[in-house]
């Protein structure tokens, strides 16, 4: 294949076969096949500009540039690269097959008489543990462990006590590995993947690594590039999607002096960067460590199921205190240390957790744990996001409105017709707009001229015809747009973005393109209020005009319009501080702070990649009236789980008063103890919603 060698010195050669030469998903199989040959140390590979990176020992060149020579990229097949969370899956894994294998050894390969010696080595860090809870003036679940794990060493229960340990260590396995995987596919997704830019220098520009780059140098940014670094423009103008930052779909027009930040996508144009940040200190890296801080905050929140085994481990000590110093039978004492409240607690607790994540799945919902469902029941606040969550993210052609004796028919063909040749959002949601009005649009005009972050311009039957903004079209084309025409423009258009069309030096009409809600938006806030969730709010880095008419239509009275990212963080943290158990419903990287800070969060499933890694709740399907459904399902928990609370309670409480009277045994008092909380565990498996029910 046809290639440049762009650097060659012993042991390293550089070679360009250009763009599109390959694709992005060969990158890997590229770099597996250079990599098998052992005269090569390292490799890079870029897929954006075709480049090859080839460290090689010195000895070796000849081989490695038979070796390019060679290369056939219309022959290889894409293969699957491991990636960081693929790595902490295969640990996770590896790590309970150690467990249990160490466990299994333990108990059938280890000498007897060695056993109970590596039981008490192991027991003692969470009987330290225990101590520490102690000394912090804390009588936990950590000091009931402890407890339980001292009193079969005492006993020389040593296999009792082995159970429960390998029950912690996997419980402890699980945690570690949930965080982990968490804050790796966070990191990944929004970090910029951006290796080289080109800097521009006096004579020309030169592509160089962007670890190299310095606070106020230029770089130059083209058509479908992602903006690497926060930066002024100082040449130049484009059309910049700024969703990453926003949320909103429509690209906005970016000239000199104007602000761009890392992770943005120029959709048309090209423009010059002077650098204001660079690496660990843009605007999106910020977002990482919100997201990061949030995430570790979250880690330390106690379930429900933890809480409640908490608060009742005092009455399980008070029942062994009381009965070691009435009776001064140390075996009854330790009966009742190891049959308590607790016991049926954590298990039946988690077991109702278990059930309700897998109604939830049953029902197109994925929940990550069983404290957001503890957190959706006790919120009183939903906060959504506009773009992406209640409304669909895909701008479409609202109406056509007709001037100077042209039909709405003539302006939607002769602007589709013209914007039939470009690529950007608003082109494709006019030429959408067409199709499905039937409008056919056959090309009547000669060569089009796109004038970047303006408009277009062309010749129709021998007179100039324009599209595009305002500016363009009145300041730079010299088009007369009257008072009473603007006028009735922004009454008709409301909140939608406008496209001015004008043939022959007047204005032939608009065409007004807009972001409509979801279908079953206003009806799922109607739901969510009806579930208890009067406070709705609507934050949106759209304008205040759009935010008001949307808000409007949805019966949303509270909104916030022009909200950076950063700032729906603090909003969310704000809503926290003043009280509020607040849900953050999103869907882009923008929303992610926001998603991370709230006590419980949730995505679509046509979200973006880090919203969905980010929610603690994911809706399956395309409706968010599932939301109540998800309210109700939390709510039937919690009760489930208060509801096993007041019967452990109650019923154990009346074995120890038996017990205590010599009405019953022990050994009955044991029987029905454990009877009641196997029955406990059957009854937490049933379903809390009916199969037919539905919130309406």
């Amino acid at each position: 294949m046809r290639y440049k060698i762009i650097f060659d010195k012993p042991g390293r050669l550089r070679v360009r076969f250009g763009g599109y030469a390959f694709d992005r998903s060969l990158e890997g199989c590229i770099r597996k096949l250079v990599s098998s040959n052992i005269y090569v140390r390292s490799i890079e590979v870029h897929s954006a500009n075709g480049g090859l990176l080839i460290i090689y020992k010195k000895e070796h060149r000849s081989d490695v540039i038979s070796f390019v020579d060679s290369l056939d990229f219309r022959s290889l097949i894409p293969v699957k690269e491991e990636n960081v969370t693929e790595e902490i899956d295969r640990d996770f894994k590896n790590g309970l097959v150690r467990l249990g294998v160490n466990h299994l050894i333990r108990k059938l390969i280890v000498p007897a008489p060695i056993r109970p010696f590596l039981v008490m080595y192991r027991a003692a860090k969470y009987i330290l543990k225990g101590i520490r809870c102690l000394a912090e003036g804390k009588l936990t679940v950590e000091v009931l462990d402890a407890a339980s794990i001292t009193a079969c060493l005492a006993q020389r229960n040593f296999s009792t006590a082995r159970t429960i340990m390998l029950l912690l260590s996997v419980s402890s396995l699980l945690e570690e590995y949930t965080h982990a995987r968490t804050k790796a596919v966070l990191t990944s997704s929004l970090a910029v993947k951006a290796d080289k830019v080109w800097l521009v220098s006096e004579n020309e520009d030169i592509l160089i690594p962007v670890g190299e780059l310095d606070t106020g140098d230029r770089i130059r940014v083209r058509t479908g590039s992602v903006i690497p670094v926060d930066g002024e423009i100082t040449e130049g103008e484009a059309y910049i999607n700024e969703a990453s930052m926003t949320g909103e779909p429509l690209a906005v027009m970016k000239s000199v002096n104007g602000t761009v930040f890392a992770g943005t996508v120029i959709e048309e144009g090209s423009v010059v960067i002077k650098v204001r940040a660079v690496s660990s200190e843009t605007r999106i890296q910020k977002i990482i460590e919100l997201i990061d801080s949030s995430e570790n905050l979250k880690a330390g929140i106690q379930s429900r199921a933890e809480r409640l085994a908490d608060g009742i481990v005092p009455f399980s000590f008070l029942g062994f205190g009381l009965t070691l110093l009435l009776t001064r039978n140390i075996t009854k004492a330790v009966s009742l240390l190891m049959v308590d409240y607790s016991c049926a607690i954590k298990l039946s607790t988690p077991i109702s957790v278990i059930s309700a994540i897998r109604e939830a799945a049953d029902r197109s919902i994925t929940v990550k744990g069983g404290k957001y469902l503890e957190a959706f029941a006790a919120a009183d606040t939903i906060v959504f996001d506009k773009t992406g969550t209640l409304t669909n993210a895909e701008p479409v052609l609202d109406m056509v409105i007709p001037f100077d004796n042209h039909t709405e028919e003539e302006v939607l063909k002769t602007a589709a017709c013209i914007e039939e040749h470009f690529p950007h959002s608003m082109a494709r949601a006019i030429v959408k707009g067409a199709e499905e009005r039937g409008v056919l649009h056959a090309e009547e005009h000669a060569e089009v001229h796109y004038i970047v972050a303006h408009g277009i311009a062309t010749t129709l039957y021998g007179k100039r015809a324009i599209i595009g903004s305002r500016h363009f079209v009145c300041e730079d084309e010299g088009v007369t747009i009257t008072d009473e025409q603007q006028a009735y423009i922004n009454e008709k258009a409301g909140a939608s973005s406008v496209i001015y069309l004008a043939v022959g030096g007047r204005l032939a009409g608009v065409l007004c393109i807009n972001d409509p809600p979801r279908k079953e938006a206003a009806e799922a806030v109607r739901l969510m209020k009806k579930c208890g969730l009067e406070n709705v709010v609507m934050l949106t880095g759209d304008s205040c005009s759009a935010a008001e008419i949307i808000a409007e239509q949805l019966g949303i009275t509270e909104y916030h319009a022009q909200v950076l990212p950063e700032e729906k963080h603090r909003f969310i943290e704000q809503l926290k501080a003043d009280g509020h158990g607040v849900i953050m419903v999103g869907d882009g990287i923008n929303d992610a702070p926001a998603l991370a800070a709230a006590d419980v969060s949730a995505a679509m499933s046509d979200s973006s990649d880090i919203a969905r890694e980010t929610a603690d709740i994911t809706l399956r399907g395309t409706g968010l009236t599932e939301l109540a459904v998800m309210r109700r399902l939390s709510e039937q928990l919690m009760e489930r789980i208060n509801s096993n609370y007041r019967f452990i309670v109650g019923f154990n409480t009346a074995l120890l008063l038996l017990g205590f009277c010599g009405v019953i045994s022990p050994s009955l008092s044991a029987l029905l103890h454990n009877g009641s909380t196997m029955a406990m565990c059957m009854k937490s498996m049933t379903p809390l919603l009916k199969s037919e029910e539905h919130i309406g």
